[in-house]
């Protein structure tokens, strides 16, 4: 642990557990609320994707990002005009956060029981 490590690690009063858990949710909640509502189409998506992706892997503690895109909202062979707003829906995430000797895998789906784009905790180590 570097010096900025070890002063940030003084502020928080828990596990490093507890904390790789909440970092998890801080990554979960940022792909959410930052990218839900952009323009994205066929064209797109790709770059967006990484994007999304070099985004929250620059943040601490990020061990590894996967993110996919529902492709299909999107109309084929569509005009300028054919583009969709990205929803919560349409997201699958997967971020590992690893503090310490402690790891968390974090998740983002679409519940279809539930009709709701669920963030969880897959995996804790």
């Amino acid at each position: 642990m570097d010096g900025r490590d070890e002063t940030a690690a003084s502020r928080f009063a828990c596990t490093e557990r507890e904390r790789a858990l909440f970092e998890a949710g801080i990554k979960m909640g940022t792909i959410y609320h930052q990218f839900v509502g952009t323009p994205v189409n066929l064209d797109t998506v790709e770059s967006l994707e990484e994007g999304m992706r070099s985004a929250i892997s620059v943040q601490p503690y990020v061990e590894s990002v996967s993110i996919r895109i529902d492709r299909s909202r999107f109309v084929r062979d569509g005009d300028r005009y054919s583009y969709v707003s990205m929803t919560g829906d349409m997201i699958d995430a997967v971020v590992t956060i690893a503090i310490g000797d402690s790891k968390v895998t974090a998740e983002m789906r679409y519940d279809q029981e539930l009709g709701y784009p669920l963030m969880f905790v897959s995996d804790i180590c």
